[in-house]
């Protein structure tokens, strides 16, 4: 099983980015616009749309509160294991981290996969760096 991890710096305090990932129907309006077109929930799910035209159905598996953690799984016939798991950790007084961990089967769509993360936390550092005020640079490693 591949096993994808992203250490996402974001330019806003740690509150409120785990507000706008905790807020599990908002993905395509606060977490990462323009990665994501559209999103709309269907009971513990949500349906997502990706600017690619990817449509995914991520099953909200659990949402942590004291640990800031939001865990997700997607279900669907191109893969036979999708489990990912978005933590917030403040990184000093003004920023966060998000650590986003993905484990996925079979191991050929881990490539695809990882390259979409990475589109993916460059929208969440645009989106999210403007809540503190900065639009960060990009990904940083």
């Amino acid at each position: 099983m591949a096993s994808l991890h992203k250490d996402i710096p974001i330019d806003a305090h740690s509150d409120e980015v785990w507000a706008a990932v905790r807020d599990f129907g908002s993905v395509h309006r606060r977490l990462a616009p323009g990665f994501v077109t559209n999103a709309r929930l269907d009971g513990e799910a949500r349906i997502v749309t990706f600017a690619n035209g990817t449509v995914a159905r991520e099953l909200l598996v659990d949402c942590d509160e004291p640990r800031r953690r939001l865990v997700y799984a997607i279900i669907s016939e191109r893969v036979k294991h999708y489990s990912a798991s978005v933590q917030v950790l403040a990184d000093g007084e003004a920023h966060a981290r998000l650590i986003w961990i993905v484990d996925v089967l079979p191991n050929e769509v881990a490539p695809y996969i990882d390259g979409q993360m990475d589109q993916a936390a460059v929208a969440m550092q645009k989106a999210l760096g403007r809540i503190g005020g900065k639009i960060p640079g990009g990904l940083q490693p």
